[in-house]
Formats: structure tokens, C-alpha cells, sequence
């Protein structure tokens, strides 16, 4: 880890850059610098931010003169230690990749649409500005005391949401328009002599020009009409930049482009970084702006490339995240390196997933096994595998109304009545999925458990829809994964991963596994288990890692058996898959229960319901703390602390108490971050309690349908540690983080807020229904957990109604949906049922009880929903009484809450939309 020490050994010296145009920049460089970084500032400074080929020289005090290539150190060049060092940027040859991306790089510097302001910087810039008028009109400021109990947070906002936001920001125009010429691509006699891309710019003059970009410079052609014209034009224009080039034969351009220049200097500096996750703002313009004729835009929009990227290349993802990992990361610069070509790689890949989902949902993207049904299609493209993730907690309401005819009642308090007990037993438990290796050889997300929803729910019926991934284990095997490269164990890797939520279909997408692709690599498996612990595999060295891997997450090493009794040694999951790739690397996959299963929900099918990783490692680390001192308890020693600060007696006060309190009752909670990390604060207590005390570890097989191998005594030891964990959950860490909301010391001001606090303290969300129970007494937290209840399950209906939509009908479902919702509306369709669930409910279990093998019951099913798909007008069927009628199942069914009769007139109109447009509509 970087520590302080470290960090203060790093010394800064100054370089000077001289630039293409003959500018001089001040650098401040230190020798582990790499030579990367400096391209990467001098891309983000005004004065270069245009120039994109060129080389570095690197000229030292003595007169010699280095080359230097993009991956080196400077100190692995030369000493600037001693000073009297400079750069020059030198202008290198353009090829046509290059040329591509300095005309995509001078597009984007002409736009200020990667400036991503949030909605809060927009406000406080417009509070700003509004206070330097203030002051400069001469008007004296009254300083006022503000009334604490008047601030109105919780008041409804009344008026138009365009309030929120401003107009618009007007572009700054410096072109008319910057597109490719169709005079492209150059000739064969034209190639000869280096011209490589041709330009039919127009200039706010209204002046147009062709212009040619060659292996050197850019120039103004004399091509007037439709026959090319390669001859320098009489003004003889020309730069070795595009936009040094505009500069010159534009006035306006310049003035303009500086103006841009400004504007982005003027930014936050967090707004000009390419952000990992795209930002979006969950309200539109308003006014609506006019969408106008933009060629380029054109361009980029139906070309098959991508960026700079010409056609038919693909970035290996795979190869270059692993390569990155692979980097040295000893010392601090080192880890700096790693970290931005790791992030760097996570963002391109992010993007790129995006765009494969968006066209993978459009049917842009054929899928490569069409034979399949629709339902369990795979997709390959930009070597980004993708597949579908289906909601599985709104097909439990849809089962549950299909399995109580007292539902259909449209009476609400007699569905209230009928369903609690129902709910009850439903809520314990949500289906969750395990990769798996397909026929083909792809890999595809199985749902390895369904929950018993009715006793007369066959089994085949159950292993037909264990085969499509859901929601939650898509997010357990995201943060499984992500918990594995935390670990970052040498030699272990893990895939890139990335879940898109688009259009109400959530899409996984994860860069491919070398060879997967190119035959059957069922024989390259080693680890894990393919078809749900009837078959283990075992390698010792991919053992090794993974235990390795395990010892950082807090998994324990034990034994399980397959279907034949054989018995195997595993420190992970049983369903994980440890693979070695074509390029010899091992990969470790599917990686959905890192952290033990709740004990708290161990009904059928509840198998993805696992704790939280922050609730195992503060609770390993108040485990193993408490048994320190209770150890020391018994021997009659004094616990103390030695330490040279002045806060050691407060600490060793704190750490007696908590000894005390631990070993007096499991109730009591112990403060982790602060008072438990300062106690081993000496190296002789350190060395004296890892000798006494062991650490905490998890089976993660347990409560589940894996066949444990171990002695009874064992496996009840094992269980009776995952019931201790989830036990303090519920008795200690729910019961102090409603306390710490009470008090204040957590204040949530929105459902985003709350999820995230909720996860700090390492409760799920799926007991806010708990958390909205206890804080009754304080109403500002009751609507906030309610409201955040109401959103979650509004959130699963909506993109229902968004997957079974038409595209031309997307835009009037949305405005329809939160007419229902917000007001009161009524179903208009020809057979208005209860819900629209309880219909697709009928038609999928009609066509899976009439068909006969597992293909031909999966393809009947999902041709159900699609002629309900057809039907333009489906979504008018819902109303807003069945609407909130789901809503309210919805909540008693995951969350176990009892949302109030009124609860469709008491939220807060605003903030839920928000959330709500957030969650789904982003």
C-alpha cells in the first residue's frame, strides 16, 4: 500500500516542453514518471491539446538527445535529476489509424459534450453567479441567521420540474461542418505521393474547402466540383495539424475555438475525465433543443467502427485488462501506472459494452446459436460476450398470483389478508445463477436453483427455468469478481464484466475467455463444477490460487462430494469454474457466492441470498478482537495498549470495555474501524494475537444442496458460524444502524443515499422493510425507506412494461405508466385484467404445460410473451389500481413490508420520479 513514507520520498523536477508551434511549457516531473503521463498532460493542456502524432526527445544536460517510446520511465532514459533537461515535441508521420484519430480527437475538442456537469455543479455554478451579480450591482448582502426547523427539505415541490434545470447550454460554433469527402479513399497514384483522407470542411464564412490530409500536413486542395483537384490551392494553406489548419483560414474558427478552450479551462477537472460509469442526467432538456443537420454525427452513427478503430479491428479485451494486471506494482509510482491502465482499459470496455448491449436489444447483433430458444440467446461481438439476465423477483409475483385465487379479488384488503401468509413463506429466498459451459462451447449464466412457489410446481417445470440468469446473481457474480481482483492474487484472473440495464432488459457482457470460442474446452477445466456438484474437478495448483484468493475473503477450506462420493478439497463456491484459457492463463469464473448464504433466508430456491462482504469482514474482525481479549480475560492479564500517542489510555479504556461487553453478551456491538484497529497497535501485542487467535473463516457451501464432506461436528460448526454472522446482522448491526439514523450520525437524504448506507454497514437492501418498521417514530425516515420501497418495486413493473413494448410504443407506455402511477387512471383495454402480471402469467404456464421437452416448453413460453409483445396496446391494460396493487404485493413479497392504504398519496411526487428515472430510464 502507498504509505506516507513512501509517498515523501517522491521529488518533483522541472522540464520544460517545447511544443509544435513553439510555445514553451513548465513540467514538473519525477524520474519514475512515464513517458505516457506526459502525453496524457500535454493532451489535456490548451496549448497541445490539438496535436496527437508526435514524437518525444528528451534532451539532457550534456547535450545528448533521447528518443522516448510511450512505455518507458524517464529514469529509464535519462537523469533529469540533475537538471537543465527539456522536451520537444517533434512531428511524427500519420498513418491511416492515426490520421483517423487526430480528425475524431479535433471533433471532439470543436463540441463541449464531454463536459458532464452533475445537476448539484450546475446549480451551485448558477448560485454563483447569481452572487457575484448581487455583489457587483453594489447592494448590500444581508447576512441572516438561517431557521433550522424551516429548511422544507421534506415539502412537497410544487411547479414545473423544468425549474431544476436551466436552458440548454448554447454550443459554441467555430465549423459549419467537418465530414469525410466522397472523394475517399485516395487513389492508387494518389497513395503514391502519401495522401491519405480527404475533408469537405465549411466554414462559418460560408466558405468551403477541400482538404487533404497527407503522411505530413494538412492542406487546402483546389478541388472545386466533382473531380478531385490534389494541387495546393493558390492561398497555399497548410499546418501539420487540422485545427492549425482551420485557424488559418478561418478567423471566426479561431476566435471561436478559443472560446471553447476557455469554457473546458473554466471546468471542474473531474469533467473532463472519462468517467468509468457514463453520466446521465435523469431529466431531459427543456425546452427541447432542435436537432439539426450534422453530417459527422451521421458519419459516426452508421459507420461500422468505432472511435479511431478501423473496420474489422477489435481490441482484444481479455488480453489487454490481464496485461495490465500483469504490470509491476512494487513501488508507488508503479501502482499509479497500473491503476490508470487498468481503469483506462475498465472504461473503454464499459463503453464498448454499452454500445453492444444497446445493439444486441435493437437485433442489431445476430446471436451465434439462433437454433437455441430466443430466450437463452448468446451474442458475440467487439469480443464482448453478452446474454440476458430475466427478472426473477417479478415472475415470483406473477407465480404467486397465479397460485392464489383470493388475489384475483379486486378488493385490496381482502388480497392483503389472502397473500400474508403466502409472503411469508415466498419472501425467504430469490433465484440467483451459476455460469456454465454451453454445448457449443460459449460460456451462458444458469439459474441453478428456482424457488417452490406452489406445491404442484413440478420439477421439470423448475429445471426449465433454472436455466436463465436472473438479476441477483448477475449482481452477486459482478461482485464476486470484483472481490476476486481486490484479492489480486498472483496468477489468479478473472474476466471483465459489466451489467447493462437498457430498455428494461438487463444485459451481462463480459470479455471472452481465450479458445472459448474456438472448440470445446470442457477438457480445460480444473476446478469447480459444470453441472451443479455432480461432477467436481480438482487441480492442485489451481487450488493453491484459489485458497490464496480465499484466505483475503474470509472462505474457508473444506470438503464437499460429488455424485459419485467422491470427495474433493475446495476454498470456493462449488458452481465457480476455475479454467485455463488458450493463452495459459487460469481463470476463475462464475463467482456468485464469494461471501456465505444468509441464514436468515434459507427457504427453496433462496440459495443467492449471501451476506454482504462488509457485514463478514467487520464481523471477522469483531470476532477475532473479542476472542483476544477473552483470552486474555481468562489467563488474568490486563489488556493494554502500548502506544507513544496521547489518545492511547482513551483506546485501551475503549478496547476493555468492548472486551467485556463481548464476551458478556453477543448483542453488543463493537465499533470496527476506529477503536479495533488501534488495539494491536504495538508489534509485540500484533505478534502476541495472530499466535493466539485464528481467523475467521466461512464455508460458503453450507445451507445449500451441495453434498459436504466433513465430519457432523464440523459441518454444524460451519453452519453455527454462518448463523452467528446472519444472527448479527439482525440483533447488532440493524438494530445500531437504525440507532446511528435516529441520532443522526448516518443522514440519508435520498433512496441512492440510503442503498449506499445500507450497504456501508453491510445490510442488504432486502431488509429495509426492517429498518422501515423501526423508525416509525420518526416519519422523515419512514417515507424515505417507504418511498425507496415503493420506487424498487415500481422499478421491476415498468421494465416489464418496457420489455413488452414495441419500439414505436415505448414513449407513450412510459407517459402512460406514470399516469397510473402519479394519478388515477383507468385500464382501457378490450379484457382489462386484474394485472397485467397475473395475464402473462396464464399465457407462459398454458404453453409450459402443453408442451412436452424442455426446449420446445421454453420456446412455447417465450412466444407467449412476444405475441403479447405484438399487441401495440398491452401496456393500456394496466390501470392505476392494479398498478398499485402490484406495488404493494410486490413490497410485502421482497421486502416484507405493509406498505398504508394512502401510500399512493403520500409520496413525494419529485423525489420518486427521480429515483425512479435513475433506476430504469438512464
Amino acid at each position: 500500500m502507498l504509505n506516507s513514507h513512501n509517498i515523501c520520498e517522491i521529488n518533483l523536477y522541472p522540464v520544460s516542453v517545447k511544443t509544435q508551434g513553439g510555445e514553451k511549457l513548465e513540467l514538473q516531473l519525477n524520474p519514475g514518471d512515464s513517458v505516457m503521463d506526459v502525453r496524457q498532460f500535454l493532451l489535456d493542456a490548451p496549448e497541445t491539446c490539438f496535436f496527437t502524432c508526435y514524437d518525444l526527445l528528451l534532451h539532457t544536460k550534456d547535450g545528448s538527445v533521447h528518443h522516448l517510446e510511450d512505455y518507458n520511465e524517464i529514469s529509464e532514459v535519462a537523469d533529469i535529476t540533475t537538471g537543465d533537461c527539456s522536451l520537444e515535441m517533434v512531428a511524427a508521420l500519420y498513418d491511416d489509424r492515426s490520421i483517423r484519430a487526430h480528425v475524431n480527437r479535433a471533433r471532439e475538442l470543436l463540441s463541449l459534450s464531454s463536459l458532464h456537469a452533475s445537476l448539484s455543479t450546475s446549480l451551485a455554478l448558477q448560485h454563483e453567479t447569481s452572487q457575484t451579480t448581487a455583489s457587483s450591482s453594489g447592494d448590500p448582502v444581508k447576512t441572516e441567521v438561517p431557521e433550522l426547523d424551516g429548511l422544507g427539505f421534506m415539502d412537497n415541490v410544487a411547479g414545473s420540474l423544468s425549474n431544476l434545470l436551466s436552458s440548454h447550454s448554447k454550443e459554441i460554433k467555430c465549423v459549419e461542418s467537418i465530414v469525410f469527402s466522397s472523394f475517399n479513399p485516395p487513389p492508387s497514384n494518389r497513395r503514391l505521393v502519401g495522401d491519405l483522407i480527404y475533408l469537405d470542411v465549411v466554414t462559418l464564412e460560408g466558405n468551403k474547402f477541400c482538404i487533404t490530409g497527407t503522411t505530413k500536413v494538412f492542406y487546402v486542395n483546389s478541388s472545386t466540383g466533382n473531380t478531385l483537384d490534389p494541387r495546393l490551392s493558390k492561398s497555399t494553406f497548410e499546418a501539420t495539424t487540422l485545427i492549425g489548419l482551420l485557424q488559418k483560414i478561418s478567423s471566426k474558427f479561431k476566435k471561436a475555438f478559443r472560446e471553447i478552450l476557455e469554457r473546458k479551462a473554466s471546468a471542474h477537472p473531474f469533467e473532463n475525465v472519462q468517467s468509468l460509469l457514463p453520466p446521465s442526467s435523469w431529466l431531459g432538456l427543456y425546452p427541447v433543443p432542435d436537432h439539426i443537420r450534422d453530417a459527422a454525427r451521421a458519419e459516426e452513427a452508421l459507420t461500422l467502427s468505432y472511435g479511431s478503430e478501423l473496420i474489422g479491428m477489435q481490441r482484444d479485451w481479455n488480453e489487454e485488462l490481464q496485461s495490465c494486471r500483469e504490470f509491476p506494482h512494487t513501488s508507488p509510482q508503479e501502482r499509479i501506472l497500473r491503476d490508470r491502465a487498468l481503469y483506462k482499459v475498465t472504461s473503454d470496455f464499459v463503453d464498448a459494452a454499452i454500445s453492444g448491449a444497446i445493439g444486441v436489444i435493437s437485433r442489431c447483433i445476430p446471436p451465434i446459436n439462433p437454433t437455441d430458444p430466443e430466450c437463452f440467446h448468446m451474442y458475440v461481438h467487439n469480443n464482448i460476450f453478452f446474454s440476458f439476465a430475466v427478472d426473477a423477483d417479478l415472475d415470483q409475483l406473477s407465480k404467486k398470483r397465479a397460485s392464489d385465487p383470493i388475489s384475483k379479488v379486486e378488493s385490496r384488503n381482502l388480497s392483503h389478508n389472502s397473500s400474508e401468509k403466502a409472503s411469508n413463506d415466498l419472501l425467504h429466498g430469490t433465484s440467483g445463477t451459476s455460469n456454465g459451459e454451453n454445448c457449443d462451447g460459449s460460456m451462458k449464466l444458469e439459474l441453478n436453483g428456482v424457488q417452490e412457489l406452489a406445491p404442484d410446481v413440478s420439477s421439470e417445470t423448475q429445471s426449465i427455468d433454472s436455466e436463465q440468469a436472473t438479476y441477483a446473481s448477475a449482481n452477486n457474480d459482478l461482485k464476486g469478481t470484483k472481490a476476486y481482483q481486490e484479492a489480486d492474487v498472483p496468477g489468479l484472473y478473472n474476466l471483465a464484466m459489466a451489467i447493462i440495464d437498457y430498455r428494461g432488459h438487463r444485459v451481462v457482457a463480459q470479455s471472452v475467455l481465450p479458445g472459448i470460442l474456438q472448440g470445446d474446452k470442457s477438457d480445460s477445466l480444473l476446478y469447480g463444477s459444470v453441472d451443479n456438484g455432480k461432477k467436481i474437478c480438482w487441480n492442485e495448483d489451481f487450488h493453491s490460487k484459489v485458497l490464496e484468493a480465499a484466505k483475503h475473503l474470509h472462505l474457508k477450506e473444506h470438503t464437499v462430494r460429488d455424485g459419485s462420493g467422491n470427495v474433493f478439497k475446495l476454498a470456493a463456491p462449488v458452481e465457480c469454474k476455475g479454467i485455463v484459457g488458450s493463452d495459459d492463463r487460469h481463470y476463475l469464473l462464475d463467482l456468485m457466492r464469494v461471501t456465505p448464504r444468509d441464514a436468515n433466508y434459507t427457504g427453496p430456491g433462496s440459495r443467492f441470498c449471501i451476506l454482504r462482504p462488509e457485514l463478514i469482514t467487520a464481523f471477522c474482525q469483531k470476532a477475532e478482537v473479542a476472542e483476544r481479549l477473552k483470552r486474555k480475560t481468562k489467563s488474568g492479564g490486563e489488556v493494554h495498549v502500548a502506544s507513544d500517542s496521547p489518545k492511547a489510555s482513551s483506546v485501551d479504556e475503549q478496547v476493555r470495555t468492548d472486551a467485556n461487553d463481548a464476551v458478556a453478551s453477543d448483542s453488543q456491538d463493537l465499533t470496527i474501524e476506529g477503536k479495533i484497529e488501534a488495539a494491536p497497535d504495538s508489534a509485540s501485542a500484533h505478534a502476541e494475537s495472530t499466535e493466539s487467535c485464528e481467523e475467521m473463516f466461512f464455508n460458503p457451501n453450507v445451507f445449500t444442496e451441495f453434498k459436504l464432506a466433513g465430519s457432523p461436528e464440523e459441518i454444524a460448526a460451519d453452519e453455527e458460524n454462518v448463523r452467528k454472522a446472519s444472527s448479527h446482522l439482525t440483533d447488532v448491526v440493524l438494530p445500531k444502524f437504525i440507532q446511528d439514523l435516529c441520532t443522526l450520525e448516518v443522514s440519508p437524504m435520498d433512496g441512492q443515499t440510503l442503498t449506499e448506507a445500507l450497504h456501508a454497514h453491510g445490510i442488504n437492501v432486502r431488509y429495509i422493510g426492517k429498518v422501515a418498521d423501526r423508525t416509525k417514530h420518526l416519519p422523515h425516515l419512514w417515507e424515505l425507506c417507504s418511498n425507496e420501497i415503493v420506487v424498487r418495486s415500481a422499478k421491476h413493473i415498468l421494465k416489464d412494461v418496457l420489455r413488452n413494448t414495441e419500439d414505436h410504443d415505448i414513449g407513450p407506455a412510459i407517459s402512460h405508466f406514470f399516469n397510473c402511477f402519479f394519478g388515477s387512471y383507468q385500464a382501457v383495454g378490450v379484457k382489462a385484467t386484474a394485472n397485467s402480471t397475473q395475464a402473462r402469467t396464464s399465457k407462459k404456464d398454458h404453453a409450459g404445460h402443453h408442451t412436452s421437452s424442455r426446449s420446445s416448453k421454453a420456446q412455447a413460453k417465450w412466444k407467449a410473451g412476444a405475441s403479447a409483445r405484438k399487441n401495440q396496446s398491452s401496456y393500456m391494460n394496466v390501470s392505476s389500481d392494479s398498478l398499485w396493487l402490484d406495488i404493494l404485493e410486490f413490497a410485502k413479497l421482497k421486502y416484507e413490508f405493509e406498505l398504508p392504504e394512502d401510500a399512493r398519496a403520500r409520496v413525494k411526487k419529485v423525489s420518486v420520479i427521480r429515483n425512479l428515472c435513475q433506476k430504469v430510464l438512464n
